[in-house]
């Protein structure tokens, strides 16, 4: 039950150029014929569900770690994937969340593919995709398929007694092929807020939500009507201001970005524990966002300890 409800994937990355430069060395390395890795020169080991080295490539880690996540979405669950990590650790690199065409695929990319081939094998069901495209930048929610100047995309969570935890006037825009979803989530990567920090050139200064939403009706059969959401979550990397050089705007930002993350970090402590009868979704938007994905660990849990003996 552990494996399929909640899985945790570590990706090492390569040293990058300026790392070689200043002498950075390698300080981790994968357990051969085990999901482990282990500090350099010490005994300590962590072990996790996925383990991959800096010589995996996108296809692999997604074929390893994701694809199979696609095919619960059409058996009505929702799903969500968190990219979490330090800045400049590769984040947005594996989801994918900047593709702009070539092959070199992140997940975002890659699940949209095998979406739509599943849906098309599907000729029983009459199947309906959209998607939503949300940025929260410094605890202000931006919608960034809504087609106005940046300062008018403004939205704001809402909870419903019925839907639950709702953004109002959130763009979600009904796709029917590929090349309509690509270019959807080219045209909101290209709205992200970006700058750079000593770690990072192109740091992302926001977290971002790619929601992919999934409609599917047997034909003949309304009863049978599903509807489930794919939450695809690049998270801004946390920070520390001595090594990022921020300031002024880039620090306050980072402020921001580590309350975010933080908050994250508390809920998902707190669930996994599973003893707290308060768990802080409203400490930050961006756990009030992904409310209804992280209760779902709490639903894990709890029933882990009802099939206790």
């Amino acid at each position: 039950m552990a494996h399929e409800c909640v899985q945790v994937a570590v990706r090492i990355r390569p040293l990058v150029q300026s790392e070689i430069n200043t002498g950075c060395q390698v300080c981790l390395d994968v357990v051969p014929g085990e999901p482990q890795v282990q500090l350099r020169g010490t005994e300590k080991s962590f072990t996790y569900n996925h383990v991959f080295g800096a010589d995996i490539e996108q296809e692999d880690f997604y074929n390893t770690a994701v694809k199979g996540m696609v095919d619960n979405i059409f058996k009505g669950y929702n799903v969500t994937i968190l990219a979490y990590g330090q800045t400049g650790s590769g984040k947005t690199h594996s989801m994918g969340t900047c593709y702009n065409g070539g092959p070199n695929m992140g997940v975002i990319p890659r699940a949209i593919q095998d979406i739509f081939k599943i849906s098309e094998a599907k000729q029983e069901y009459d199947i309906k995709v959209s998607i939503s495209f949300l940025e929260l930048y410094q605890e202000q929610l931006y919608d960034l398929l809504m087609d106005k100047p940046r300062s008018q995309c403004i939205v704001d969570i809402r909870e419903d007694s019925v839907k639950g935890i709702t953004v109002s006037g959130l763009t979600e825009i009904e796709v029917n092929n590929i090349t309509e979803t690509f270019e959807c989530l080219t045209r909101g990567s290209l709205r992200r807020a970006t700058g750079a920090t000593a770690m990072n050139a192109h740091s992302s200064r926001s977290h971002a939500i790619f929601t992919i939403y999934i409609r599917q009706e047997k034909k003949g059969d309304p009863n049978s009507a599903t509807i489930a959401k794919f939450h695809l979550v690049d998270l801004a990397g946390s920070e520390r201001s001595k090594k990022t050089g921020a300031t002024g705007e880039r620090f306050k930002e980072g402020v921001n970005i580590n309350k975010g993350l933080l908050a994250l970090g508390n809920v998902i402590s707190l669930l996994g524990e599973g003893k707290s009868t308060y768990i802080g979704y409203r400490d930050s938007k961006l756990t009030r966002l992904l409310q209804d994905s992280l209760d779902f660990i709490q639903f894990y849990v709890a029933w882990g300890i009802c099939q206790k003996p």
